[in-house]
């Protein structure tokens, strides 16, 4: 349990992305509650519903809708819900990644066309599409948050395909944030270390990224999700108003070693 505080009080945020209580969305979401955020979350279908329902009540999420960002009409219905409630937004965090089974196991000079598409238009332009909606509900300025991965700068062994597609994010950060910067809009991304979660489980040899994050990172230890919640309950505050366009490192110094 986060200790409550209040320098969040005030600001409306939407979490896209909680699988599960153990998800990164997840320990965000907590962070920004404990600070004080009223918050709308989303979860993917009616299956994914019933995971993502026990972290909606745990942050008592005034809003909690469908969202699959797949579908427009979902989306445009999501920030209509925002407008009418709230008539603002100040944080959106985007924790969304996805590529086909086949394709992210294989090597990426074996990746499919339709693989390597749908992997970045779920994983990168879905973040696109929502910056864009968020923009005008950010008339005073707000923050957009993305998750990334230490894939996206150096060659993860088994992370293949969705190495060059978190390039692909980190890179749509930093524009975003010179895009959006003059209405005083920041985009930042996170970049925890290996994390034991759902989604995290279907990269191959999974495990070894566990074993090497544990040995080889300075602080000998994994990560928490409450950990990068905190950063992200800071990037999203105003004590970070100064910070846009960076990648936040939350993996206990591995990215450096």
């Amino acid at each position: 349990m986060l200790p409550r505080n209040d320098f969040l009080k005030g600001k409306v945020g939407l979490v896209v992305g909680v699988a599960n209580e153990q998800s990164i969305a997840a320990g965000c979401a907590a962070a920004f509650h404990a600070s004080g955020a009223q918050l709308c979350l989303t979860y993917q279908n009616d299956k994914a519903r019933l995971f993502v329902q026990p972290v909606a009540t745990m942050v008592d999420a005034e809003l909690f809708l469908p969202l699959d960002v797949t579908d427009m009409a979902q989306s445009d219905a999501v920030f209509a819900a925002i407008k009418e409630r709230w008539g603002k937004l100040d944080f959106l965090l985007h924790s969304i990644a996805y590529c086909p089974r086949d394709d992210l196991h294989g090597r990426v000079v074996d990746c499919s066309q339709q693989g390597f598409a749908t992997a970045m238009d779920v994983s990168v332009h879905s973040l696109i599409r929502l910056a864009k909606r968020a923009e005008p509900l950010m008339a005073d300025g707000g923050t957009i948050l993305t998750v990334s991965y230490h894939g996206a700068e150096k060659v993860v062994d088994h992370y293949n395909i969705m190495g060059p597609v978190k390039a692909a994010l980190e890179g749509t950060t930093r524009y975003l944030a010179v895009e959006l910067g003059r209405k005083k809009i920041r985009v930042n991304s996170l970049s925890p270390g290996p994390l034991e979660t759902r989604a995290a489980s279907g990269i191959d040899h999974f495990d070894m990224l566990i074993d090497d994050a544990r040995t080889r990172a300075p602080l000998h230890r994994l990560t928490t999700i409450g950990e990068v919640g905190a950063m992200a309950a800071c990037l999203v505050s105003d004590f970070a108003s100064s910070v846009s366009g960076n990648t936040a490192y939350i993996d206990g110094g591995h990215h450096i070693v």
